[in-house]
């Protein structure tokens, strides 16, 4: 059983009109900022991004979290966020897109708006001020009044040029009733690198950004009211419900077990749940940077290769060919190898014309355009983690393309299209899903882990 929860946690919801408005830098900011005022902040992202998450576990030193209804259902929406939020004296949820923007085609599901309204929590806007002044108090108006349901408690305003700037705004804003929480001057210094696919992950970049952070923290607190943000929080409305349990979601097998973990530079995406459902089901998660590393560890029993950029480092992959030759061989042996679109290239015969394991008859390379969004999939047979005919949701989201050859049956089908590859002890796809949705695929995992002890 999960841990009943009364009283909920204080929470906030940072939103944004679009895309670019700044709400992962201020997001950020205000759990380091907050934090530095002595308080535990738990992280959190609406909908499936793995980057952004990285640097709210820069941020609060505690785990990054998804909260996002389609991946996860809604009905564990609110106990994921008590789970994540149980050691935390607040939680700043980080939107997605625009505030009502979610599934193509749905009417917002899985937006940032549905999101604060299932956790019942308060929204600041970040609206990005640097190209207007008083039309910013009609965009404001216009979210606070577009959906009764989403409580939009304040405006952070960011990109400033001037104090009169500023005022100007602050005037136009009076008559909405929205107050101004916070008001941050355009600089230089404030900078997070993006390319393809948005913002490069912490992990690439650790040392930077830890010295960015300070300046972040300082640059929110200078220019937003923190005591204001906190306030906002403790009004959240008392959210009562069960604290998501992964040792309530599967059975723990009878042995220890190590599955190593692709991790470093290269893989990068990894849904924390996954980690604490194996955990839970008796399975040790170990760490191995397929960079670097060039054995498995001791008693490895199996594989889980993420996501991430390979494509970026693909000539050190290719370098590091004990540790490709260590993969080919235990995936020939049949050991249980679960590989998600940066696991599925390494798996390849070659990415971008360099060799990789080999495990697959595949070549991969990247490609001027990328597949992005939501799928709902069919597991095409029996295999590792999946029963023939099971339908999960999930996310693609890469750059890249395969030129398969002959292999194994497909992972998935969806829209008519075949993917991936699977068999009883391998499951390579570009799919994302989230195990804390669908915990029965690590349980499959674990078991078939297990049973090769």
């Amino acid at each position: 059983m999960g841990v009943a929860v009364s009283g909920g946690v204080p929470r906030i919801v940072i939103a944004a009109p679009a895309s670019g408005h700044g709400k992962t830098t201020v997001a950020a900011g205000l759990m380091a900022a907050l934090r530095s005022r002595g308080l535990t902040v738990s992280g959190h992202k609406v909908g499936p991004d793995f980057i952004d998450p990285s640097y709210h576990a820069l941020a609060t030193g505690l785990p990054a979290r998804n909260l996002d209804p389609f991946l996860q259902g809604e009905d564990r929406v609110v106990p994921l966020l008590l789970h994540g939020a149980r050691s935390a004296d607040l939680a700043v949820i980080e939107g997605v897109m625009g505030m009502f923007d979610g599934a193509l085609g749905t009417e917002g599901y899985a937006s940032t708006a549905h999101l604060a309204r299932l956790v019942d929590a308060p929204v600041v806007l970040v609206v990005d001020a640097g190209a207007a002044s008083r039309s910013v108090a009609a965009v404001v108006h216009g979210f606070a009044h577009y959906d009764p349901g989403v409580k939009l408690a304040g405006v952070i305003l960011n990109k400033l040029g001037s104090q009169r700037h500023e005022d100007e705004i602050r005037e136009a804003l009076r008559p909405t009733g929205i107050p101004v929480l916070g008001a941050l001057r355009r600089t230089e210094h404030i900078h997070a690198p993006s390319r393809h696919l948005g913002l490069v992950p912490v992990a690439e970049r650790v040392d930077e950004a830890r010295r960015f952070l300070p300046r972040l923290a300082s640059w929110i607190a200078e220019g937003v009211d923190l005591a204001a943000v906190e306030r906002v929080a403790r009004a959240a409305s008392p959210l009562t419900g069960t604290a998501w349990d992964p040792a309530a979601e599967v059975t723990r097998g009878g042995r220890g077990a190590v599955v190593a973990a692709a991790a470093g530079q290269a893989f990068t995406f990894r849904y924390t749940e996954t980690v604490e459902l194996l955990a839970a089901a008796g399975v040790e998660v170990v760490d191995v940077d397929p960079l670097h590393a060039e054995t498995l560890p001791a008693g490895c029993a199996g594989l889980y290769f993420g996501g991430g950029f390979p494509e970026v480092h693909a000539d050190e992959l290719a370098a590091n060919a004990p540790l490709r030759q260590a993969v080919a061989a235990a995936v020939r042996r049949g050991m249980p190898m679960v590989a998600e679109c940066a696991g599925l290239l390494y798996l390849c015969r070659e990415l971008d014309g360099l060799p990789m394991v080999g495990a697959l008859e595949a070549t991969a390379r990247m490609t001027e355009r990328g597949a992005l969004g939501y799928r709902r999939a069919t597991a095409a047979a029996d295999n590792l983690v999946a029963a023939g005919g099971q339908r999960v949701t999930g996310h693609e989201f890469h750059r890249t393309e395969l030129v398969p050859g002959s292999g194994a049956p497909p992972a998935w089908h969806w829209e008519g299209r075949q993917e991936g590859f699977a068999s009883p002890s391998l499951h390579a796809s570009y799919l994302h899903v989230h195990w804390a949705g669908y915990p029965e695929l690590a349980q499959r995992f674990a078991t078939k882990v297990h049973d090769g002890l």
